[in-house]
């Protein structure tokens, strides 16, 4: 087990006060590798929540720029850091955040050609993007490579999340068929959001992300947790 250093110790305090997590769990999390597709509302909160939380290692695959109208969502950005890649800025935030952790920036569009290079070594992949194409290449690709997918998805007041292809578990394909990957959808666009719900959504999936690698309580696997923020209700559902 990976030994952690006097400055571990005190910066994780609070987290290895948990039983279901302590010392070994932390150690793990320390060991750990993570890819993160979309580097935008959900993977602003998620982000800074895994660097915080101590994942030793962090990828994060974005192709785009920063925008002024990210700035509402995307928590992790500011107004001088428009026109950046989203990737290398998100880096260069988390090593802020967390200097004891390695991130490495991705500014590119993650395709079937180029996934298998980039989630080599990973071994959790989070899906933080915002069109069906690139849900659907990485839940094949990872099924492929043998390693679980995190995924949440937002709009306007609703947001998802659940746990893919997880010791044998069901997979993206399973909630949504192939028949639903309408290109027209990605063509129209992602819809609107209310600012807060992906930081609502972005934190459930680091939960799960850090659960999983720790083995700490009940995964999202074979179930769906949808919040509508609208309305106030919180369900989860059988996949």
């Amino acid at each position: 087990m990976t030994a952690l250093t006097n400055d571990e110790l005190i910066r994780y305090q609070r987290q290895l006060m948990i039983p279901e997590i302590g010392e070994d769990g932390q150690a793990l999390l320390k060991k750990a590798s993570v890819l993160v597709t979309g580097a935008g509302g959900l993977g602003s909160p998620l982000l800074m929540y895994l660097a915080a939380a101590g994942v030793g290692r962090l990828g994060i695959v974005d192709p785009d720029e920063v925008s002024t109208g990210n700035l509402q969502r995307q928590i992790l950005y500011v107004t001088g850091d428009v026109t950046r890649p989203k990737a290398e800025a998100a880096a260069e935030k988390l090593r802020h955040i967390n200097p004891g952790i390695e991130v490495t920036a991705y500014p590119v569009r993650l395709t079937m050609e180029n996934a298998g290079a980039l989630l080599a070594g990973y071994d959790v992949a989070v899906d933080c993007s915002d069109n069906y194409t690139t849900r659907y290449i990485l839940n094949d690709m990872t099924i492929r490579e043998g390693i679980p997918l995190v995924y949440g998805a937002v709009s306007e007041f609703t947001g998802q999340a659940s746990v893919f292809n997880y010791r044998g578990g069901p997979s993206y394909r399973d909630l949504f068929p192939e028949e639903m990957h309408l290109t027209s959808a990605d063509k129209a666009g992602p819809s609107g959001v209310l600012g807060p719900l992906p930081g609502i959504i972005g934190a459930v999936q680091a939960c799960e992300v850090i659960k999983i690698i720790t083995g700490a309580g009940e995964v999202l696997s074979g179930k769906l947790f949808q919040a509508d923020m609208l309305n106030l209700r919180i369900d989860i559902i059988s996949i």
